[in-house]
């Protein structure tokens, strides 16, 4: 595993993607922490409507916008705003910003453009491409590692699609040049990679196995592993691996732990419980692994969630020293 992990830090971009509500924005977040550990400058990009990684480094943060900030040391962050980046595009192409400006905030065209599909997901990875094209004044990439929020697993193959889907449709032009480059960048497995994100559970399981296996097959990402997010630890120590049938016994008799205490038929529902989470969630992990014959990371389920960068810290550290499963 260790080695595995560190060498997601030796890409150039990472896309982070999985069923809404894995926790892959945290794992987005999780990886820049790791990377700017290393002493590596990164930069997180979220394609969504609404800015989440700002507030897993601060309370109440101001936002990052289209041209993006530093959000922790060695991190900046920013969201791409489709229209934004098709102004700059265009910007680049036209020369012209007053003609650009007035065009794009036309109603009709805004409109047209709202209900034309693929050209936000082509527009946003060029941008993405842009990004891991820029250079510092000593001609070295701006940023080591770029780390993109991606859109849920739902559209997911849809956004990473899209430039493959312009390359066959369009014969010349510069729109084809971008799009072949763009496509060029996702397919290289040495520059990028995907990540998968998951849950221990039926659904997001089956959901996960099933994207891997389209990526793999129509967009030609690489993908290398999956992360399996939350995972439930073992309630008890090797010890007291049995304490659940221990404290059935003792409420069977009519004994008790502690007068302080709950009753021992609390205790043991408890434990019971506990126990038979951990167990369903190993039982998922096995799936996840078998469904996509890919190596799994395992990061931790943490008691009050992820609301600090310490936390991001805890994750990121849990993430180079957990096992495959």
């Amino acid at each position: 595993m260790l080695d595995s992990g560190r060498s997601l830090l030796e890409r150039r971009l990472i896309i982070v993607t999985g069923k809404g509500g894995t926790g892959k924005t945290t794992v987005a977040a999780t990886l820049a922490v790791a990377s700017a550990r290393a002493g590596q400058r990164v930069l997180v990009v979220e394609v969504g409507r609404d800015e989440q990684i700002p507030r897993l480094f601060a309370k109440n943060p101001k936002p990052v916008g289209y041209a993006g900030r530093r959000v922790a040391p060695g991190i900046t962050a920013m969201r791409i705003d489709p229209f934004e980046a098709l102004s700059e595009y265009l910007g680049l192409q036209i020369r012209v910003q007053s003609v650009v400006d007035l065009v794009l905030n036309n109603a009709a065209f805004r409109q047209l453009m709202s209900a034309t599909p693929g050209w936000r997901e082509l527009i946003t990875l060029g941008k993405i491409w842009h990004l891991e094209r820029m250079r510092d004044g000593r001609g070295r990439p701006r940023y080591d590692l770029i780390v993109v929020d991606a859109p849920a697993t739902g559209h997911g193959v849809t956004f990473l699609d899209a430039p493959r889907v312009v390359v066959s449709a369009v014969r010349a032009g510069p729109l084809r040049r971008q799009a072949f480059e763009v496509e060029t960048l996702i397919e290289d497995p040495e520059r990028c990679v995907l990540l998968p994100v998951a849950l221990a559970e039926e659904l997001p399981a089956r959901e996960t196995a099933e994207l891997v296996e389209r990526l793999t097959g129509e967009v030609g990402v690489a993908v290398e592993r999956v992360i399996v997010n939350a995972v439930v630890a073992e309630p008890f120590s090797e010890q007291l691996a049995d304490l659940d049938d221990r404290l059935s016994r003792l409420a069977a008799s009519g004994g008790s732990v502690h007068p302080e205490l709950p009753a021992s038929s609390t205790l043991a529902l408890c434990a019971s419980y506990l126990k038979s989470r951990s167990a369903l969630n190993r039982h998922y992990v096995d799936v996840i692994g078998r469904l996509t014959g890919l190596p799994l990371t395992l990061l931790p389920q943490l008691t009050n969630g992820v609301r600090t960068s310490a936390d991001l810290e805890t994750l990121s550290s849990a993430f180079f020293r957990g096992a495959d499963a």
